[in-house]
């Protein structure tokens, strides 16, 4: 397991213009990206914006699935973010995980927001995905996850990095600010979360506040209010030395969680 360099994209996203957004991101990254990176991180429903218009929802041969394809096999690295997909007749709101040389693995939001009638327009997931990068173990999730800590337990150390991506209102920034380190800590693990900025098409505006938190809490990056591409590293050895002098895990409470099929 050796250190992984990561780049998240936290930016502005055209309310349900998927060309505008494509193009607009490919820039973003082409002049913000100025190392290798390993992993390229980009918000959920980075095509479109959350909206449920299912007018502009794809096939999974579609632009976007093409684009993620090329940025993938461009950087020579993993791209993972979320977008609206049909299949068999229902919508998801889908996080692919695309590898360079076109393959993917696929995960579909489990916790859809029903105060943004989410849950009238997409069919919830039931597995969570776990995927495999230079030794580490890795699950992303989507926006409104984070807030069940059920749904992200890590007992048995099943992932060393948590994703976030996310549409994340600025008015509940606070509870963002405060579960992406409570979920570090309590499972011993990296967490990354990377949202939007700016205004949605329903004039609800994002703030960002991208960031990665290590076990132990420590902010290691932190972005608020502005368009940045950044790239980083996140530490095996930190990963390691945290578990091995404080496995609190190992005192956990034991439970069966049944995911039902529809929420």
């Amino acid at each position: 397991m050796e250190n992984l360099k990561v780049t998240t994209f936290q930016g502005y996203l055209f309310w349900e213009n998927i060309d505008q957004n494509l193009k607009n991101i490919g820039l973003r990254l082409s002049s913000g990206i100025r190392e290798n990176t390993e992993l390229i991180i980009l918000p959920e429903m980075f095509n479109t914006g959350f909206t449920m218009n299912t007018l502009l929802a794809e096939e999974m041969n579609g632009k976007t699935m093409v684009w993620l394809q090329e940025i993938a096999r461009k950087y020579k690295c993993v791209v993972t973010g979320s977008l609206m997909i049909k299949e068999n007749g229902n919508f998801y709101n889908r996080l692919i995980w695309m590898l360079p040389d076109g393959t993917f693995s696929q995960y579909d939001k489990r916790h859809l927001f029903a105060m943004g009638k989410e849950h009238e327009t997409f069919t919830p997931g039931s597995d969570r995905l776990i995927v495999e990068l230079k030794g580490w173990k890795i699950c992303p999730m989507i926006c409104y996850d984070l807030r069940f800590p059920v749904w992200t337990r890590n007992l048995d150390a099943a992932y060393d990095l948590l994703i976030i991506v996310a549409n994340w209102p600025e008015k509940r920034a606070l509870h963002w600010r405060t579960l992406i380190p409570a979920r570090a800590v309590e499972n011993q693990a990296y967490v990354i979360a990377v949202n939007r900025v700016g205004y949605d098409g329903n004039e609800v505006y994002h703030s960002g506040d991208s960031s990665c938190i290590d076990p132990n809490g420590k902010v290691i990056y932190y972005k608020r209010d502005e368009e940045d591409v950044y790239t980083f590293s996140v530490s095996a050895e930190e990963l390691v030395k945290n578990r091995r002098y404080f496995p609190f895990l190992r005192d956990a409470d034991r439970f069966e969680l049944t995911v039902s099929p529809k929420q």
